[in-house]
C-alpha cells in the first residue's frame, strides 16, 4: 500500500502541470457553454419550430441542472473517485452535446441542455477537487489558481466570440458540435493522470434530494424574474419554497450522520466570505456581458461576430492579471490586500459604464469599462478560490469544491436574472413617461443598462466590505492543520481507485 501510495503521489507531481492544462480545458468547456448558444439562438428557434415563450428554456435548462445538482456531483466525485468523476462527467458532456446539435425539435434541443447541465455538476467539482489537492506547495498553488480562474471568468466571454463566429460562417449546430473534440481531449488527458483516493461514505439521499430541489426552486425563481413581475405569484412562490427547501436541508446537514454538506465547513469565517465574494463578482461580471451583448447588438447595431470581438478586452484583462499579477502576489500578501482593489477596480469599471447613453463610444465607454471589470475580477477570483478551498480534508474536498461551484454558478445566473430585471422594468417606466418614438425608446433601453450596472457597482461594493471584513488568511503564515484534516491523513481514506 506505501508503495503504490508513493507512485501514485510521484506520478502526481510529475503529472501536475499537465492535468492543470486538462483542467483547464475542461472547465472551458463547461463555461463556454453558458453563454456560446445565445447569440445563435434565433437561428436555432428557427429550425427547431420553438415558440417564443418557450425559447428561453434553452438556456434555462441547462444553468437550472447545473446550479441544482452541483453539491451531489461533488459528493459522488469524493465517493467514487475524482478522476472517475470528471471522466464521467466530460464523456456525457459530449455525449449530450452531440444529441443538441443534431436535434430535430424544441424538445430534444431543451433535453440535451438539461442533460449538459447535468454532466456538468459532475464534472465542474472534480475539476477544483483536482486543482486543490494536486497543487499545495503556495506558490505553485497560486499559479494554478491563477490559471484556473482566468478560464472560469473568461470562458462567458470566448463563448459569445465562438458562438458569433460559429452562427456567421458555419452554422448553430456547431455551437454544440464543437464539444466533441474538447471533450475527447479532455478525457484522453485526463486517462494519463493519476487515480483520485475515494472516499466509501454512504450518500446523504435526503439532503441530495432537499439541496438539489432548493437549489433548482431558487435558480428558477431569479431566471423567471427576468421575465415576470418580482412580485409575481410564481417568483415569490418559487422563492418561499427555496427558502424552505434549503432550510430544511441545513436541518439534515446538522443532525445526519454523514451529510452531503458539512456545516462546519460552510461555517469557516474565510470560506463563507471567499464564497460569498466569489457570488457577488458573478454577478457583476454575468451582468455585465449580458448589458454589453444587448448595447452592441441592439443599440449599436453590430454583427455577432463584431460584438463577440467587442467583448475581448474584459478577458484578456482577466487572463493577464490573473496569471501575471494575483499568481505572484498571493503567496506574498494577506489575501484580502488583493480582493479589496480588485473589487473596488471592478466598481470604478461599473461607475464608468452607469455613464452610458446612446452616443457612448465603445473606445470612451465599453473598452475602459471591460478593463477596469477584467483587471478586479482578475484579482478576486483566485485568491478567493485559494481562500475557499484553503486546508480542506482531503475526503471532503470535492464538496468543498462544488459549494465553491455552486456560488459562482449562483452569482452568475442571479446576476443575469437580477440585472436585466432591473433593467427592463427601468425602461418601461421611461418608456410610459417619455413616449414611444424610436429615439425615445432606444434613449429608455440605455437608460435601464446605466441603471442596472449602477445596481452592479454598488454590489460590487457591498462584496469589497465583507471581503475586508471577512477574509483574514495570510498564506505567508504556516497554519497547524485543523484536526479534522490531520485525522484525515492518517489513514481515513479509502484505497485509490
Amino acid at each position: 500500500m506505501a508503495q503504490a501510495t508513493a507512485a501514485s503521489t510521484e506520478r502526481s507531481v510529475r503529472y501536475r502541470w499537465w492535468g492543470l492544462g486538462v483542467i483547464a480545458l475542461a472547465q472551458l468547456m463547461v463555461m463556454l457553454d453558458m453563454t456560446i448558444v445565445n447569440i445563435a439562438l434565433p437561428w436555432a428557434q428557427q429550425d427547431t419550430g420553438m415558440s417564443d415563450a418557450s425559447r428561453q428554456w434553452v438556456v434555462t435548462a441547462y444553468t437550472l441542472a447545473f446550479g441544482a445538482l452541483l453539491l451531489l456531483g461533488g459528493r459522488v466525485g469524493d465517493l467514487v473517485g475524482r478522476r472517475r468523476a470528471f471522466v464521467a462527467g466530460a464523456v456525457g458532456f459530449a455525449v449530450a452535446s452531440v444529441a443538441g446539435g443534431a436535434a430535430p425539435n424544441a424538445e430534444v434541443l431543451v433535453g440535451a441542455r438539461a442533460a449538459q447541465g447535468v454532466f456538468a455538476a459532475l464534472l465542474v467539482p472534480s475539476t477544483l477537487a483536482m486543482l486543490a489537492t494536486t497543487f499545495t506547495e503556495p506558490r505553485e498553488r497560486a499559479k494554478a489558481f491563477g490559471v484556473f480562474s482566468s478560464v472560469a471568468s473568461a470562458g462567458g466571454a470566448i463563448g459569445l466570440l465562438g458562438g458569433g463566429v460559429i452562427t456567421e460562417y458555419l452554422d448553430w449546430r456547431w455551437c454544440f458540435y464543437v464539444n466533441v473534440p474538447i471533450g475527447a481531449a479532455v478525457v484522453a488527458g485526463a486517462l494519463l493522470l493519476p487515480a483520485m483516493p475515494a472516499n466509501r461514505q454512504r450518500v446523504d439521499v435526503p439532503g441530495a434530494v432537499l439541496s438539489a430541489c432548493g437549489m433548482l426552486a431558487l435558480v428558477y425563481a431569479f431566471d423567471q424574474a427576468a421575465t415576470h413581475s418580482w412580485t409575481s405569484p410564481r417568483v415569490l412562490g418559487c422563492l418561499a419554497a427555496a427558502v424552505v427547501l434549503l432550510a430544511a436541508f441545513g436541518l439534515t446537514q446538522a443532525r445526519g450522520p454523514a451529510p452531503l454538506l458539512p456545516l462546519r465547513l460552510v461555517a469557516d469565517r474565510n470560506r463563507a466570505g471567499a464564497s460569498l465574494t466569489i457570488a457577488l463578482a458573478m454577478v457583476s461580471l454575468f451582468g455585465l456581458f449580458l448589458i454589453l451583448t444587448y448595447q452592441l447588438q441592439v443599440v449599436m447595431d453590430f454583427s455577432p461576430l463584431r460584438t463577440g470581438l467587442a467583448i475581448l478586452p474584459a478577458t484578456v484583462a482577466t487572463v493577464l492579471t490573473s496569471t501575471q499579477i494575483a499568481a505572484r502576489l498571493v503567496p506574498r500578501v494577506p489575501l484580502r490586500l488583493l480582493v479589496v482593489p480588485g473589487l473596488l477596480i471592478a466598481m470604478l469599471g461599473l461607475l464608468n459604464l452607469g455613464r452610458l447613453t446612446p452616443d457612448s463610444s465603445y473606445a470612451s465607454t465599453l473598452m475602459p469599462t471591460q478593463i477596469l471589470l477584467g483587471i478586479g475580477v482578475g484579482l478576486v477570483i483566485s485568491p478567493c478560490i485559494s481562500a475557499a478551498t484553503y486546508r480542506v480534508p482531503p475526503q471532503e474536498v470535492g464538496v468543498v469544491s462544488a459549494f465553491v461551484s455552486t456560488s459562482q454558478q449562483l452569482g452568475g445566473s442571479i446576476g443575469t436574472a437580477l440585472l436585466n430585471a432591473i433593467a427592463t422594468s427601468v425602461t418601461a417606466d421611461r418608456i410610459a413617461g417619455g413616449g414611444r418614438a424610436e429615439r425615445a425608446v432606444i434613449e429608455a433601453t440605455v437608460h435601464g443598462y446605466a441603471v442596472a450596472s449602477l445596481w452592479a457597482a454598488g454590489i460590487t461594493a457591498l462584496a469589497a466590505v465583507l471581503a475586508g471584513l471577512l477574509i483574514t488568511i495570510d498564506l505567508r503564515k504556516p497554519a497547524q492543520a485543523p484536526p479534522e484534516q490531520a485525522r484525515a491523513t492518517e489513514g481515513d481514506l479509502a484505497p485509490s481507485n
